[in-house]
């Protein structure tokens, strides 16, 4: 079982697109897909097709040790389970503070899982929710977009990395670096994605999310963008982002993931 908390602390990255389309593509493949929707926003429940009614218990019961993964998890018409949120997950980053390993209780609910991939739609920021994906999983995907304030995002983001593996999971790896919303025609995108490619070589992957109407859409009808417009150009991006990660191009990743950044870019 891969875990894969699909992270960045800077919001509008395209961080839930890929979570929903990625665990959609994944299932098309015949892969045993799980997406955990960790932010109070709940997009991609709904983004899933899960409405708040059916959004009961949600991973905050989980999250609480009140429900258990199996109570939890839905399974979606698109092939692939999820364990739903929405805005009463917020209270969970004041509860968590006084429970026993509040920062393990995701990574112990998951300890029995059994799915070939699990994606954790982390909330764009540092909190108790975030630390729990990360301290869960083995690999961390970062969706960005190639501006240039993207560039000191990285940097920060790397440092929390670090941080966490040091002190939390030893285990956790960068998985790839995916440009999102990605405008060919935008020099400044084109240097963004050049400076990327030199720090951080073959951990970049090669599939770029295209800036895309199908994919701004999807959400709204409750759909991943496969189901909606499988011939969109966003549909066949994730797709070819799926090859990628199941054909295993990528080198392992060491812990150069973590000071290669270095202070600069």
């Amino acid at each position: 079982m891969k875990i894969l908390a699909i992270t960045n602390q800077k919001g509008g990255v395209g961080k839930t697109t890929t979570a929903v389309n990625l665990a959609a593509s994944l299932a098309q493949a015949g892969q045993r897909a799980l997406l955990i929707d960790l932010d109070p926003q709940g997009n991609a429940t709904t983004g899933s097709g899960i409405t708040k009614q059916e959004a009961l218990p949600t991973v905050y019961q989980l999250l609480l040790g009140q429900a258990s993964l199996a109570e939890v998890a839905l399974k979606t018409e698109f092939g692939f389970s999820i364990l739903p949120a929405n805005r009463e997950l917020a209270g969970a980053e004041v509860e968590l503070v006084d429970l026993p390993r509040r920062e393990f209780r995701l990574g112990d609910a998951l300890k029995d899982a059994l799915y070939d991939f699990v994606l954790i739609d982390c909330p764009p920021a540092l909190n108790m929710l975030t630390v729990n994906g990360l301290v869960a999983a083995d690999r961390v995907l970062i969706p960005m977009q190639c501006e240039y304030y993207a560039l000191e995002g990285l940097a920060d983001l790397v440092a929390t990395l670090k941080k966490i593996r040091n002190h939390l999971n030893s285990r956790l790896e960068i998985e790839g670096l995916l440009r999102t919303m990605f405008n060919p025609q935008s020099t400044l995108a084109q240097q963004v994605s050049g400076e990327l490619e030199r720090h951080f070589g073959e951990k970049v992957y090669t599939t770029i999310i295209p800036r895309n109407v199908r994919l701004a859409e999807a959400p709204s009808y409750g759909k991943p963008v496969l189901a909606f417009d499988k011939n969109s150009r966003g549909a066949q991006a994730y797709l070819a982002l799926t090859h990628e990660m199941l054909s295993g191009k990528k080198t392992e990743v060491t812990n150069r993931s973590f000071t290669r950044q270095g202070a600069g870019a």
